[in-house]
C-alpha cells in the first residue's frame, strides 16, 4: 500500500476533470486519470502530472457500466491499496428538444452521470477504511430549465440527490460527501450545445458578479470542500455561478 495520498478524477483528460486533477497532484495527490474516449488528450494529462512530480495511474473506463467501474477500481487496489478523494467528473448527455429524447438517449445519459455517480462511490468508500472525500459535479440545469438539457439536467438533479444521501450513509465511515454545481462553463463540453453563443452571452449578461464563471472558480469551490477545512459541509451542493441562478 502506497502512503502517498490518492485521488481518482473520472473524465480527467481535459476541461474541468483535467483542472481538479492537476491541482489535486499540485498539493500532494497521485492521480488516478480516468478517460472514456480521448487517449492522446489523457496521456497528456498525465505527462503534466509526473512533471509535478506526482504518480499518475491512466485507466480508460466507461463509468456507465458498473462491471467496469469495478474493474478500474480493482486496478486502483491494485496499484495504491488505498483512495482518499473521489471526484464523479465524467459527464455526457444527449441535447435534445423533449419530444425528441428516445430511450437510448435518456439511459446513456443517467448511466454515466448519475449510476457512475452512486457505483463510483460504493467503490471508493470500500478503499477508503480510515476515511475520505467525495465529490459529484453538477449544473444549474438540476433546478433550472435550460433548453434541449433535459436528459443532462435530470441526471444532474440525481447527483445532487444522491449526495445528500451518500453523506448521511457514508458519515460513520469518516467519508464527506458534497458536490460543487457550475454556471455556464466555456468547455468543449459546452461545443456540443446548438444554442452556445446564446448561452454563452446571456451569463455574461446576466451575471451578478460582471463575468462568466471560469474553471478556476470551480476548481477553488472543489478544492476547499475536498480539505479538511469543510469537513462540517456534507451532503450540500454548493453553486458556483456569479450570482446568476438568483436571477433565473
Amino acid at each position: 500500500m502506497t502512503t502517498s495520498k490518492v485521488a481518482l478524477v473520472t473524465g480527467s483528460s481535459r476541461g474541468l476533470g483535467k483542472a481538479i486533477a492537476i491541482e489535486l497532484a499540485k498539493n500532494g495527490y497521485d492521480i488516478v486519470v480516468n478517460y472514456a474516449r480521448s487517449k492522446t488528450a489523457a496521456v497528456e494529462t498525465v505527462k503534466e502530472i509526473e512533471a509535478l512530480g506526482r504518480k499518475a495511474l491512466l485507466v480508460k473506463t466507461n463509468v456507465g457500466d458498473v462491471e467496469k467501474i469495478r474493474v478500474m477500481f480493482q486496478t486502483i487496489k491494485e496499484e495504491f491499496g488505498r483512495l482518499d478523494i473521489f471526484v464523479s467528473n465524467a459527464a455526457s448527455g444527449v441535447l435534445r428538444p423533449i419530444m425528441e429524447l428516445e430511450e437510448t438517449h435518456w439511459d446513456w445519459t443517467m448511466n454515466i452521470n448519475a449510476k457512475g455517480f452512486l457505483f463510483g462511490a460504493q467503490e471508493a468508500a470500500k478503499l477508503m477504511p480510515e476515511g475520505g472525500k467525495i465529490l459529484g459535479i453538477s449544473s444549474l440545469g438540476s433546478i433550472r430549465y435550460l433548453e434541449n438539457y433535459t436528459t443532462v439536467g435530470v441526471s444532474k438533479a440525481a447527483i445532487e440527490s444522491l449526495t445528500r444521501y451518500l453523506a448521511v450513509e457514508l458519515a460513520p465511515k469518516g467519508i464527506v460527501v458534497n458536490t460543487v454545481s457550475g454556471g455556464a462553463l466555456d468547455t468543449d463540453a459546452l461545443k456540443h450545445f446548438p444554442n452556445r453563443e446564446e448561452l454563452l452571452e446571456e451569463a455574461r449578461v446576466n451575471t451578478p458578479a460582471g463575468r462568466m464563471v471560469e474553471i478556476e472558480d470551480m476548481v477553488k469551490t472543489a478544492m476547499f470542500l475536498l480539505s479538511d477545512d469543510a469537513s462540517m459541509i456534507r451532503g450540500q451542493t454548493i453553486i458556483v455561478d456569479g450570482g446568476r441562478s438568483i436571477k433565473m
